[in-house]
């Protein structure tokens, strides 16, 4: 890809940092350490190209995006959601590792274009 990005997360509620998901982050070598949940308010100054929303919830409560050039929402499983049904602490990290790896994969193979 010719492309360079430059990625922003936030989310429509703020609910900390998920150990579970800096673990599994951390197993791929991404660093978390420094990162903390943002509300999508603290991003308002920042310009984007596109927007994601990676579950449902956001898809149907995220304010008004319609002046931003492209949205995508794509409906990933809600990782702590899938924790709670798990049987042990490994159940639990396989569910955050198959999220991360579906959405490793949509970035992969996404040409993110209309």
């Amino acid at each position: 890809r010719n492309k360079e990005w430059q990625a922003y997360s936030a989310g429509i509620e703020t609910h900390g940092m998920n150990p579970n998901a800096v673990s599994v982050m951390g197993e791929l070598g991404v660093d978390m350490s420094k990162h903390y949940s943002k509300h999508i308010e603290e991003l308002e100054a920042q310009q984007f190209d596109l927007i994601v929303t990676v579950c449902g919830h956001a898809a149907e409560h995220c304010p008004n995006l319609s002046e931003f050039k492209e949205i995508k929402h794509v409906p990933f499983d809600d990782p702590p959601s899938l924790a709670k049904l798990a049987a042990n602490q490994e159940d639990e990290l396989e569910s955050y590792r198959r999220v991360r790896d579906e959405i490793r994969a949509f970035v992969e193979s996404s040409s993110f274009s209309s």
